[in-house]
């Protein structure tokens, strides 16, 4: 156990150990309170002890000890519910918990405590449908409600029921006032994507509404609005989503940007397409906007001028995938050494296929594929397309 942690332990029952010991000492008129005071203390000592010299176990062996010396007090039975909780004994903490729970002299207050542990006891040991059962009864009380909310979200976000995920969602940013605009927007994302795979078009571009709302910058919204619109042969809405959705965050671009320009020219628009590439190369720094507009170029302008241009480009941005293409380009136009350039070429797509092409901002977890949740630390729209020399 870290240091840290066991500091933890240190200031959890600093409080508990002197509640326990004003308890007994309360207690005067009982025989021999003394005693059990000078017992307490001596007990609560020793624990400090074995926290200063790296001995948690120990210590926590005694501080349960000093939790049960008094059954009555009800804080101190739910600290040691924690304690349970938290060394892996969620039965013993379920127990424990259930048991205040279905005492008849705790005070309101002391009841919604208890039932929070109680449905935290529940979560910790996969029974999510009790938990559920407890913390909406919570959530009708106004004290613990952000609390009992929070666990709500977590709980219908595992189950993928996104319609209570983003009514929880909405009410903890009311009762709390933080923002999870962010948040619902991703669930509402969710929903999106459900109904597009289910042929529900109109429910799709509803829910996609709802997410702008939520969250007016959301990538995911304009990349959905962009396959949807991609898919019902609107390729000039689909090109105005996916321009949006490069816009609010440049880095998810290549993400993009083969179907941006499949429905460039689908509409027939490369004047377009190239001005927005150009823009592009403003704001995002890798290669990906400068090798389409190269293409462009090449196409409509010739070789010669292509190659000009990307080899500029290289020089501020160096890329495997731009050597690449560069290769093909002085291919194209008949340059010498062309045996050595066919084996630069296959060296070079070797390095690009050996490179995941997206990676977690949050925690590193890299992928081939794009996930919207990444699969390590579960955190929402950090898994971007990786901005890697080898990649884009």
């Amino acid at each position: 156990m870290e240091f840290v942690s066991e500091w933890f332990w240190f200031f959890l029952f600093l409080p508990l150990a002197a509640l326990s010991g004003w308890v007994i000492g309360r207690r005067g008129g009982q025989r021999h309170g003394d005693n059990q005071v000078s017992h307490l203390s001596s007990t609560y000592f020793r624990g400090l002890n074995y926290l200063l010299n790296e001995q948690p176990d120990k210590a926590i062996e005694l501080f349960l000890h000093i939790a049960e010396l008094d059954k009555e007090t009800f804080e101190t039975q739910v600290a040691l519910g924690h304690l349970f909780r938290r060394r892996g004994e969620v039965d013993r903490a379920i127990r424990l918990h259930q048991g205040l729970v279905n005492r008849a002299d705790l005070s309101d207050q002391q009841r919604v405590q208890a039932l929070l542990a109680l449905g935290e006891d529940y979560m910790k040991s996969g029974l999510l449908d009790r938990a559920e059962t407890v913390f909406t009864e919570l959530a009708q009380i106004d004290q613990r409600a952000p609390q009992a909310l929070k666990h709500l979200i977590g709980i219908y976000q595992a189950e993928r029921d996104w319609e209570k995920a983003i009514d929880n969602a909405s009410r903890f940013e009311e009762v709390t006032g933080e923002p999870m605009g962010k948040l619902i927007g991703q669930f509402e994302c969710e929903l999106a994507e459900r109904y597009r795979g289910a042929g529900k078009i109109d429910e799709a571009r509803a829910a996609i509404a709802r997410a702008y709302q939520a969250d007016a910058m959301s990538v995911r919204a304009g990349i959905i609005e962009g396959r949807l619109e991609d898919d019902a042969g609107n390729a000039e809405a689909a090109v105005r989503a996916f321009e949006r959705a490069a816009r609010n965050d440049p880095e998810y671009l290549p993400e993009v940007l083969q179907a941006l320009m499949q429905n460039y020219r689908k509409v027939g628009d490369l004047g377009g397409a190239r001005a927005f590439l150009s823009e592009m190369t403003e704001h995002y720094r890798g290669i990906a906007p400068v090798l389409a507009l190269t293409q462009l170029m090449e196409e409509q302008e010739g070789v010669a001028p292509a190659r000009a241009y990307l080899g500029r480009q290289l020089k501020d941005r160096p890329s495997v995938r731009g050597e690449s293409a560069l290769i093909d380009l002085t291919l194209a136009e008949g340059a010498d050494s062309t045996a050595t350039l066919h084996d630069l070429k296959h060296i070079t797509d070797q390095l690009l296929v050996r490179n995941p092409a997206y990676r977690c901002t949050r925690c590193g977890f890299g992928a081939r594929t794009h996930h919207w949740q990444c699969p390590s630390c579960k955190e929402w729209g950090t898994v971007k397309p990786l901005l890697n020399y080898a990649v884009l």
